[in-house]
Order: C-alpha cells, then structure tokens, then sequence
C-alpha cells in the first residue's frame, strides 16, 4: 500500500513497485489527473482506495481488507508556505494521518510486515550545526511544517518501542524530478519560466541551501530501507536520505541556466520567504555504512534528466499555457 499515491514520489514508487511485479494498492484523496498516478494510467494498474489520511476509517478498511504486508506512508501536506497559510490543515494531514496509519498498522500487526515512514530534513528543525546527523541532531521543527514532521517521526518512534511495529523512517533532502508540477517549487518553476522565455521567481534572497535528491534515488531508498526491515538493526531507525552536498537556490538557477542556456534570464528576486529553514543537509554515513545505499544521479545527471521531462511535458509551447 502506497499513501501519497499522487504525489511526485508516490507515482515514482508505484511504477517501480508495479515493474517489480508488486500488487498495489493505493490511497487516492483527490482525482488529479496530471498526477503520474493518473497521467501514465498507473491507476488501471493498482488497486484504488478512495478516502483521505485523515478518515480512520479509510485507512483502516484499505490496511484490512487488502491484507496489506507491506506500507509506504507517503502521504502528507509537503509545502512549507501552505503549512503557513494553513498550520490546522497541514497538523491534520500529517500529524493526524500519520497516527491514523500507525494505529491501524497496529490493529493489523499479524499480517503487516513493513512500514516505510517517509519523513524529511525538516523533522530536524533549524541547527547551527551541520549537516544533520540521526543521532546527534534533535527533532526540533518550530515552524508549522517543519513541526508537523518532528511530530510525525517521534509518533512513529512510539509505536515501535511501545507496540513493536516493524517501521524504519526515511529522512530525505528536497526530492526533485519530472512530474512535479507544485510550480512555486524552485526547480519546476525555474524550469517552466525557461521554457516560457520568462525570468524565474525566486521567493527567497537565494542563498538558503538545500540538499537535493533526485526522486529515483529517493525510490531506491524506501524500496531499499524496506527490504532490509527484516533485520533488527534497521528496525526503529531513522536514515538520512541526499546528497551530503548543499545548494543554494542561486547555485540550482545557474544549473539550470547552463543547461537550458537561458543566462539572459535574470530571476526575479522577491525575498519574501519567511518561516522557512536557512540552511539543511544531510550526512548519510549512516544509510551507507548499515543499508549499503549511495544515490546514483550527480545534481547535474538529476537535472538534465529533469529538463527533458518538462520539455516534453510543456513542449510545444501550446501546452504551456494549457497548464497553467
């Protein structure tokens, strides 16, 4: 069972389940049809479960009368500035939904085998020291979002020390990719404002770093992180998911300006962002040493990749305003 089964990632660990021969079942809230679930025609492939993380009742009934075995949690409210707007939402969705998931799980721990809690770099909060460490560095979120993934992996924690559920948690940089088409995202914006001769937005100053991972690497990890749940060292653990590189936002539009050759360009810089993380990545000694992960797309290889999606998504320029 896949949640956020429309979202970037969740249509990415879907394909890949369904190329693995995997039965899938998904959790669908909304129909969203430029979603890659719905676009690629995933879901005449996969089991649909209409209702929302924040119905017990739906995601108990899917849990159950599917015989679920193995659970990727994927589902949340993933933008910082709608968690602002909207904290009360945001709690419902990822606090809520997220014990909602763990407690049916619970219910259903005869059959259950694997849960994969995908959980963020913002679960560690703002630190001035860097990058963050599994056990070094606390859950401190402060804002709504980062708050909301602080609470989510510490509700996760307690049901494995208190009911021994069989989760591990993936804690990953900012996933980038083909399908995500959230614009205000740095990287889908820039690249649509490219491909529209349009100087990007650039909500921020530009000089918060982030640590970028491309979606097919982060696939790799929860399919990996959940075959590996069997051992007892995995078990209740936490692992950091990037590139153990940080980037800030001016750096990603340079890339993207070498590769689309749009240095005539220039962003737009509002600096309005407020409420948001300044600098965050990850060390992932931890995920190589004991899972034997490593990503396998560079920023630039990611990129690239990324670009040619988006071109032939919003290409001829037609489209382009057709998805707006």
């Amino acid at each position: 069972m896949v949640t956020g089964a429309t979202g970037l990632v969740g249509s990415s660990l879907i394909r890949k389940l369904l190329e693995l021969k995997a039965h899938v079942v998904a959790l669908v809230r909304d129909h969203t049809p430029h979603s890659g679930l719905f676009r690629e025609g995933l879901y005449t492939q996969v089991d649909l479960v209409q209702g929302s993380l924040e119905e017990y009742a739906s995601v108990e009934r899917g849990i159950n009368e599917y015989e679920i075995e193995v659970l990727f949690h994927l589902g949340a409210q993933t933008i910082v500035t709608t968690a602002w707007r909207n904290p009360l939402a945001t709690f419902e969705a990822n606090i809520r939904g997220t014990y909602h998931v763990l407690e049916a799980c619970r219910h259903h721990c005869n059959k259950i085998q694997q849960i994969v809690i995908a959980s963020s770099d913002k679960a560690y909060g703002s630190s001035l020291y860097l990058p963050y460490e599994e056990e070094l560095s606390p859950l401190k979120g402060a804002h709504p979002y980062d708050v909301s993934k602080s609470c989510a992996d510490l509700l996760s924690l307690s049901y494995f020390q208190t009911y021994h559920l069989p989760l591990a948690i993936a804690r990953c940089g900012n996933i980038y990719g083909g399908g995500d088409l959230n614009w205000s995202r740095l990287i889908p914006g820039t690249i649509r404002s490219f491909l529209r001769e349009e100087p990007p937005i650039l909500r921020s100053n530009g000089s918060f770093k982030r640590d970028y991972l491309f979606v097919e690497d982060a696939v790799d990890a929860y399919l990996l992180l959940a075959e590996s749940l069997n051992r007892p060292e995995v078990q209740g653990e936490a692992f950091n998911f990037g590139q153990n590189q940080p980037f800030s936002a001016w750096e990603i539009i340079r890339h993207l300006q070498e590769q689309m050759n749009c240095h005539h360009l220039i962003p737009e810089v509002k600096d309005r962002a407020t409420h948001e993380i300044k600098d965050q990545w990850l060390k992932i000694d931890k995920a190589k040493k004991i899972l034997g992960w490593n990503f396998k797309y560079s920023l630039q290889e990611g990129l690239s990749r990324t670009i040619k999606w988006y071109e032939q998504y919003l290409c001829p320029k037609e489209v382009v305003s057709s998805h707006i």
